[in-house]
């Protein structure tokens, strides 16, 4: 009821809609123990090594006997494996690799289920971006959705030289515009957090005036969310001979930040770019600080990066993420296979002085640009594919400007009426286009072993 009013509302009335809703989602993020955490994750960065180790070595041990003890999924994998909650009083982190993996489909199927601790508090889930097919479920409380969030104050934010109380642009996957053909402007502004919410799938030459005129209008300091939107935004900004102002920050995320984007956005805007990676599954954050260099915070979890063969590879080298997070203990996600790839840089010596692994490359966050038949570009199209049942993996490929192929893997149960509404939610952000439905086995995947979820054969 509430989607349908806000749809048929005008501008002001969706302004003020948003802004209750920004009003929730503040206190629910940054409510409670949310400056606390900052505090402690600013007074870890001057950790040694040592230090690193101790706490980590601490943190696994807790969240394996918890979730032993409270997990049915991981009570009865570990037990087929002969171990008992007593083994885990003593675990080090090299005996990690005796643990089996947490494959992505597993946490799909038992997500809302089995892998829930029953000690877990009220909370909610919240769906990822699906970069690798489908969307999975991360539940979270509100505790720790205050942990995450003080990661990323004091790990992205802070290390870019802004905060949460300054006015921000955003550009992300939510449908603040639901009709494919809307007019300007093709912002929301949220005044509980000074956060203007720009759209990511109306962006073209012909739009990009109005989202100029939505960041001087709301004093934007600094722009965050998808790379390649904030590429192209900028982009269109300086191909147009517009004038953007000086900004303090452009924080970018979900896509591979390449050096043309970098490039561009630095010079339309006068500032810095800083890169990062994380993820709704909240287990494990990278990010870029004043040095340039990529560094992943320990106190969120441990990362392995790991070859073919599940051997860790050597600095220098590029390998699979395996990654156990320490901030969600309600769904934890102990070696679990995100599916990305990154390069552990050669030199392990950062200029900064904090001691953390450094990465040269996030690898595996390649989508193409889609072309709308009006000239939009847009990028993310996870949004297709949330809550269909029995669903598993999706891949979504544009064969010209009004052709489009949806690959598909599904469960027995499936209902063809659910083609139905996947091209009614592609056609609401491309406009009227045709769409083939192919079922596949599995998709077809690339050397690495992920597949894009999203190809344009549209030059």
């Amino acid at each position: 009821m509430i989607k349908y009013i806000y749809q048929k509302s005008p501008v002001f009335i969706q302004n003020a809609v948003i802004s209750v809703y920004g009003l929730y989602w503040k206190n629910r993020r940054l409510g409670g123990v949310f400056n606390q955490h900052v505090k402690e994750f600013r007074d870890r960065e001057s950790f040694i090594k040592e230090q690193w180790r101790e706490y980590q070595t601490k943190e696994l041990r807790k969240l394996l006997k918890h979730a032993f003890d409270t997990v049915p999924y991981y009570n009865q994998l570990y037990s087929k494996h002969g171990f008992t909650s007593k083994d885990f009083d003593t675990f080090e982190i090299e005996d990690l690799k005796r643990l089996p993996y947490l494959e992505k489909n597993e946490l799909r199927k038992y997500g809302t289920t089995t892998l829930l601790s029953s000690k877990r508090k009220k909370g909610a889930f919240l769906s990822s971006s699906g970069s690798t097919g489908t969307p999975i479920k991360a539940y979270f409380t509100n505790e720790a959705h205050q942990i995450w969030s003080a990661a990323y104050e004091a790990r992205i934010r802070n290390w870019a030289g802004v905060n949460h109380k300054m006015a921000r642009g955003m550009i992300g996957g939510r449908r603040i515009l639901p009709d494919a053909n809307a007019k300007p402007p093709f912002y929301r502004y949220n005044y509980a957090e000074k956060q203007t919410y720009f759209s990511a799938y109306h962006l073209s030459p012909e739009t990009v005036s109005n989202y100029l005129e939505g960041i001087k209008k709301n004093k934007v300091e600094y722009m965050v969310g998808y790379a390649v939107s904030n590429y192209l935004l900028a982009d269109f900004i300086e191909k147009k001979g517009l004038q953007a102002p000086k900004l303090k920050a452009v924080l970018t995320s979900s896509e591979k930040l390449t050096d043309e984007m970098r490039e561009t956005m630095e010079r339309v805007y006068g500032c810095k770019v800083y890169d990062g990676y994380s993820g709704v599954e909240s287990c494990g954050l990278i990010s870029e600080n004043n040095e340039g260099e990529l560094l992943f915070s320990p106190d969120t979890g441990i990362m392995e990066v790991v070859d073919e063969l599940g051997k860790e590879v050597a600095f220098g080298e590029t390998g699979e993420v395996i990654a156990t997070g320490f901030l969600n203990f309600d769904q934890p996600l102990i070696r679990y296979r995100i599916g990305d790839q990154v390069k552990l840089s050669r030199n392990q010596t950062p200029k900064s002085g904090m001691a953390m692994p450094i990465i040269d490359e996030i690898e595996g966050r390649t989508e193409d640009v889609i072309t709308a038949k009006d000239g939009r570009k847009m990028v993310r199209f996870h949004g297709l594919f949330v809550d269909i049942p029995k669903l598993m993996v999706a891949q979504l490929i544009q064969d010209s400007i009004e052709d489009y192929t949806i690959n598909i893997v599904v469960e027995e149960g499936f209902l063809k009426e659910q083609e139905l509404e996947m091209k009614k939610r592609l056609c609401s952000q491309v406009g009227e286009v045709s769409v083939t439905f192919n079922y596949l086995q599995d998709i077809p995947r690339n050397s690495n072993g992920k597949f894009r979820a999203v190809i344009s054969k549209v030059k």
